[in-house]
């Protein structure tokens, strides 16, 4: 038992180390695209911290979703955001997986820059979308009454440009469309096209409907909010995958290509070294008290005078 865990733990290090080094080498062919979905990631989370600068509170908006959905209440908002952690923990564990699995069918590096690339394009739709109209916040901190339903104007251009964590959970006025939903969709189409397992895949898609009801449940945005984010992003995602270059598949082993002429010479090789006799001419020859030509004829040497 100990031989084998050691002998497997060994193979797992190798693939690892492989990886690695694959990885490094497309890092640095494409640090660029990725670093730039990273700092487009903090426009968009110093965009919607600017929006709720200005954000005024007001009643509720009617809504066909709330009168669906029961109120979760304060005390159960947590729900949504567990859910939509597990998501984003799964999904990112899962594009790390050509590291410790045999069965690779995407490079980390390549599919995180596709995923930022389709996730920078849908957030700067909805950036767009909730700076020309800002609706008042459903949720219980952005209503009438709530001390942090409006930022105080910043006092230097420092606090301007931080992004304060807390304002992730507790912004206000970036409602239109659903920034849970961009994520969660993406992920979710991203498995759709490069994941292996069709149960994952159908269970992913049960996880974003689930997702999208809690969202509405908790009250943190309104229905249109994840209605359109549901059409957004899938028009997004199918218009950019036809734009960005496909991924190599990994399952695929391409074989060297070897031209007529190469080919020739050594088979040519072959035989002058007498290794290239095709197996139908290997056939038993007797020999009496002669020769015997190369196509198998005796020759009596008693008879040419010999």
């Amino acid at each position: 038992m100990t031989l084998y865990i050691r002998r497997e733990s060994s193979k797992l290090w190798k693939r690892f180390c492989s990886e690695i080094a694959t990885e490094i080498g497309l890092l640095a062919e494409n640090w660029k695209y990725l670093l730039a979905g990273i700092i487009c990631q903090y426009i968009h989370g110093l965009a919607a911290k600017g929006v709720h600068y200005i954000h005024r509170p007001g009643p509720t908006l009617q809504d066909l979703g709330y009168f669906l959905l029961p109120e979760l209440g304060q005390e159960r908002s947590y729900i949504s955001e567990t859910v939509f952690t597990s998501v984003f923990v799964s999904f990112f564990l899962w594009t790390f997986h050509p590291f410790i699995l045999k069965s690779k069918k995407i490079y980390t590096v390549l599919i995180w820059c596709r995923v930022l690339a389709f996730l920078v394009a849908c957030q700067f739709l909805r950036v767009i979308t909730f700076y020309s109209t800002q609706l008042p916040g459903p949720n219980y901190h952005c209503r009438e009454g709530s001390k942090v339903s409006t930022l105080p104007w910043p006092k230097s251009a420092l606090e301007v440009l931080e992004i304060n964590p807390h304002g992730v959970m507790y912004g206000c006025g970036d409602l239109i469309f659903s920034s849970h939903m961009i994520f969660t969709l993406v992920f979710v189409l991203t498995y759709q096209k490069y994941g292996t397992k069709r149960f994952i895949k159908l269970f992913g898609w049960l996880i974003a409907f689930v997702q999208s009801l809690l969202i509405i449940a908790s009250r943190k945005h309104y229905t249109v909010d994840v209605v359109v984010a549901w059409y957004t992003v899938n028009l997004v995602v199918f218009c950019l995958d036809k734009k960005l270059p496909e991924l190599p598949d990994r399952t695929t082993v391409l074989l060297p290509v070897i031209s007529k002429e190469r080919t020739k010479e050594e088979n040519n090789h072959k035989l002058l070294n007498g290794n290239g006799v095709d197996p139908a001419d290997w056939r038993p020859r007797a020999q009496v008290n002669g020769k015997i030509d190369s196509n198998g004829v005796h020759t009596d040497n008693s008879l040419n005078g010999a």
